[in-house]
């Protein structure tokens, strides 16, 4: 199953951290929502700093359906 990253575009601020932390794998859309783009992008480690970093805690990274933020 591997990794799964899930943004809640409703809780999602559009601060573009996760944009420096984890380059490729988000992106801002037009409305300035963060986006998943290419999960394999990037390390996992990258991915879930990323998410822990998001100051509105909108990423859920999960791992073959566990959950790892």
């Amino acid at each position: 199953m591997g990794l799964e990253v899930e943004i809640d575009r409703d809780v999602c601020m559009g601060s573009g951290n996760c944009l420096y932390v984890a380059p490729g794998v988000f992106a801002l859309d037009e409305d300035g929502v963060a986006t998943v783009v290419d999960p394999d992008s990037s390390t996992e480690d990258d991915i879930v700093v990323a998410a822990r970093n998001c100051p509105t805690h909108a990423i859920t990274v999960r791992r073959d359906g566990v959950t790892l933020t």
